[in-house]
């Protein structure tokens, strides 16, 4: 592992565990056993790894995705496939999901502007997909369909009790189940 992903992963820890302001780059770096000054070879500033964090998990979502709903002509399969990724992504990685909702408000403008324009390219490759599922959703109303899944996804770093595997198990039917039910 290069130090630069060792230096954001350690940071990404860090934050989720102890808040943005709660951590300094010299906590950063003895995390990764070196001095805080050198962090700054490799990172302008905390606000900087904070930065590269969402904006490089943002930058993995989208490229994922596309690959996933390009990879399945079925909708069905680019849909399971979709819910696999971001099931695994969020299993594997809870911290950088953890820094995602409590850390954005400390991101620089363009860095925010950058994530959301992302973020926005990922919901839209979900939409896609499940408008090819469900002709019951306009837009807007798929969208919401996606991100509320997302929110159930998302909370697997506050509430993964039981193993990986059986978390999978569990997760993937109810989001299925949540994208492709029809309003009561």
């Amino acid at each position: 592992m290069s130090r630069r992903i060792q230096i954001l992963d350690t940071a990404a820890a860090l934050f989720a565990e102890r808040g943005f302001h709660g951590v300094s780059v010299h906590d950063i770096g003895a995390a990764c056993g070196i001095s805080g000054p050198a962090i700054y070879k490799h990172f302008a500033g905390k606000d900087a790894i904070l930065t590269e964090s969402l904006t490089s998990i943002s930058e993995r979502h989208v490229a994922e995705a596309s690959e996933r709903r390009s990879a399945h002509l079925d909708p069905g399969a680019a849909l399971d496939a979709l819910i696999a990724w971001h099931i695994d992504f969020a299993l594997e990685h809870p911290a950088l999901i953890v820094i995602q909702e409590r850390e954005w408000t400390n991101l620089d403008p363009d860095g925010r502007d950058t994530v959301r324009r992302l973020q926005l390219v990922y919901i839209d490759i979900w939409v896609d997909v499940l408008r090819g599922l469900r002709d019951d959703l306009d837009a807007a109303q798929a969208r919401a369909v996606v991100q509320a899944t997302f929110g159930l996804l998302n909370s697997t770093p506050h509430s993964a009790r039981i193993s990986p595997q059986a978390m999978r198990d569990l997760l993937g039917p109810m989001a299925r189940s949540a994208l492709l039910s029809p309003a009561g």
